[in-house]
């Protein structure tokens, strides 16, 4: 369910406006898109784990609030940033 902490550094590295970021909104929405996928697949074979459905709802609550921050302060980021996750709108 947890992403481990080599894929973390990764999702860092390959996100990062800059050297040695690692809290921008850009990293931030790509390790929670991680983490999402994960319970997502997770709650295919649990159906019934109530506590962790909440959760998944809450990471997306969340990216959905730093999509919708980056994409009011430039949009060319947030379609940039959309598609190379690969998510929707």
């Amino acid at each position: 369910m947890s992403i481990t902490n080599e894929r973390k550094q990764e999702l860092i590295k390959e996100f990062a406006t800059k050297e040695g970021d690692t809290g921008s909104a850009e990293v931030q929405i790509a390790v929670l898109s991680e983490r999402i996928g994960n319970l997502t697949e997770h709650l295919k074979s649990h159906k019934k784990d109530f506590s962790s459905r909440r959760g998944l709802l809450a990471m997306v609550s969340s990216r959905r609030k730093l999509l919708d921050y980056v994409k009011a302060k430039e949009v060319g980021r947030y379609e940039k940033l959309i598609e190379r996750l690969g998510l929707r709108k």
